[in-house]
């Protein structure tokens, strides 16, 4: 016949015992629900992960049957099961419908020799070795008690398997034998091993005890370590070394960096695994290994593919798109990116960023966008020397570490607000990285070897052209103008409205508004060369909508009237609080 399963976490247990079940999942709560309306039994299935199994090699084939006596539906929505558990049960045909598991259940029959002689001197065997794990793992002394004096022998096995905390997996092939001395046997080998396995930690923790130095904690770690390592027979150290060394040698990096790879692989080992310049070499050496020496994004240029990507993602822009095109043409047949630098220069909202990662998507490259605003100290691209306290690589190799990849689209965000002080000139440091004939051969000084950024498409921004002479003259100017109002309608209609909408929880489709109308916030409201400011305007629109409706998104006509009524609210709040901010100061 077949029977509903419910799949249940770290439970394996025995049959004629009555078992509380919570549950508040969705689905095995429609499990239940469906086993108590048709009048059926459940099968307590264990099932192999942590989360809820969706297939039928999620769970073990064998489980334990029993009767729903009680369901209690809290109000949390869970509900709390009582099941009388009667037989174990193979399961085969197995289907899941829904979510729900349910299959044929064949019961296996268990002989019952709790009495015999043998049986109850196993018994007694597995409860002496319960009360010498209990040294070891402080369990309560009252319940170990109580398991071994009252509890039935099916109680017992399931406390017993529970209490030691006993594999799932070798909790089902003892609730599969079909004899109690088989299942005590069994119990028993298991409960040896935890003895055992405990026996070897106390040794590992006296030794420990024994070799430590003035408490420091480093140094008792790696003792605990070490004498971890010597009980398994194997040396951490060597291991950790070999795996190193070996790494080194596999790796793609040229030959002037595995050789100096090498060298610091050689001072490490000769120093002490617990000393401070040891853990700076081992951290340079995996700096080393991270890096993207061969891996890069070998998706082959298609010109049909870009120019669609920059039409759907940026409305208008034709002359600027065009010249992309044109540098995109070239890198396909040049196979590299030889040419100059493109520098996006035009007002805030203009779109230069996001037509950066519209370039990324269209070459299929990982994109990373580096924000120069503000950055004084050359370091930021160099990196730091790694005698010094906290060195770190420069944010360029950092990027390519992050990105994965040796050839990804890098964006200058903002290159004109860089400053300089005493600590260098970070434009100066910049001269370089965006040199196609340096590049090739950039040194980071926390790297100290020569890494090539000729396949980084590099991509600069900036508000004005207040840079030096020597930067600008390392870049193609490409200027974005602003939008005519013509533009701006079509960026509203194709883009911000959607935006707009998903910011502020609206169907798209419950906005009507013509273009006349947005063309009235576009000249009345806004006054900017972007559209920022027309995506600000359009989400107070939306949002002073929702505060009229109680938060519901009712289908909605947005005249000339109807924004002037929303926005002029708006206007007259921040106006009042400006004046009130004025009378406090």
């Amino acid at each position: 016949m077949t029977e509903y399963i419910l799949p249940v976490r770290d439970l394996v247990v025995h049959p004629g015992l009555t078992v509380p079940v919570y549950v508040d999942n969705p689905t095995s709560i429609a499990c239940i629900q469906s086993a108590t309306r048709e009048h059926q039994k459940l099968v307590l299935c264990p099932q192999h992960n942590w989360t809820y199994p969706t297939s039928v090699d999620d769970i073990f084939t064998t489980g334990t049957i029993g009767t729903i006596a009680q369901v209690l539906h809290m109000p949390d929505g869970s509900i709390h099961a009582i099941i009388q558990t009667t037989d174990v049960v193979n399961l085969s045909d197995i289907n899941i419908t829904d979510g729900i598991f349910s299959g044929t259940a064949t019961p296996i029959a268990i002989f019952d020799d709790s009495t015999n002689e043998q049986t109850i001197a196993l018994r007694d065997k597995v409860a002496d070795a319960l009360q010498t794990l209990s040294g070891q793992h402080k369990f309560k002394m009252e319940k170990i008690h109580a398991i071994i004096n009252d509890y039935p022998m099916a109680a017992f096995v399931d406390s017993a398997i529970q209490l030691a905390n006993i594999d799932t997996s070798v909790a089902v092939e003892i609730l599969k034998m079909q004899t109690w001395r088989e299942k005590l046997m069994a119990l028993m080998e298991q409960l040896a091993i935890l003895i055992e396995t405990g026996r070897i930690e106390s040794s590992i923790n006296r030794r420990v005890q024994m070799q430590m130095d003035n408490g420091q904690r480093q140094a008792i770690l790696q003792e605990k370590m070490r004498a971890i390592q010597k009980e398994m027979g194997d040396d951490d150290d060597e291991m950790d070394t070999l795996n190193l060394r070996k790494k080194i040698m596999k790796s793609a990096m040229p030959d002037e960096a595995k050789e100096k790879a090498l060298s610091e692989f050689k001072r490490m080992r000769a120093m002490s695994p617990m000393s401070q310049e040891g853990g700076l070499l081992k951290t340079y050496l995996d700096e080393l290994l991270s890096m993207p020496w061969d891996k890069s994004d070998a998706a082959p240029v298609d010109l049909q593919h870009a120019r669609a990507t920059l039409n759907s993602e940026h409305s208008g822009m034709i002359g600027v798109k065009e010249r992309i095109l044109e540098h995109i043409a070239v890198m396909k047949k040049t196979g590299k990116n030889s040419g100059t630098i493109l520098c996006f220069v035009g007002a805030p909202g203009v779109g230069k960023t996001s037509l950066c990662k519209s370039i990324a998507n269209a070459l299929n490259r990982k994109y990373c966008r580096i924000s120069l605003g503000g950055v004084s100290d050359e370091a930021h691209f160099r990196g730091h020397r790694k005698t010094y306290i906290g060195a770190q690589c420069g944010r360029i190799m950092d990027a390519l570490k992050r990105c994965k990849s040796n050839n990804p689209v890098i964006v200058l965000d903002e290159i004109d607000k860089m400053g300089r002080d005493w600590r260098g000139d970070p434009e100066s440091a910049l001269l370089e990285v965006l040199d196609p004939e340096q590049n090739k051969t950039f040194r980071d000084h926390y790297l100290e070897v020569d890494f090539d950024l000729s396949n980084v498409l590099f991509i600069a921004t900036a508000n004005s052209l207040n840079m030096s002479s020597a930067l600008k003259d390392r870049m193609e100017i490409i200027e974005i103008p602003g939008y005519t109002e013509n533009e701006k309608l079509q960026i509203a209609r194709e883009h911000l409205l959607k935006r707009a909408a998903s910011d502020t929880g609206w169907d798209v489709n419950n906005i009507i508004i013509d273009d006349d109308a947005i063309l009235h916030i576009i000249r009345e409201y806004t006054s900017e060369q972007g559209v920022r400011s027309l995506q600000r305007e359009i989400a107070t629109l939306l949002r002073r909508s929702l505060l009229e409706n109680d938060g519901n998104d009712v289908k909605t006509e947005f005249t000339i009237n109807k924004i002037d009524e929303l926005l002029s609210v708006h206007q007259n709040a921040n106006m009042t609080n400006k004046i009130g901010f004025s009378a406090r100061i």
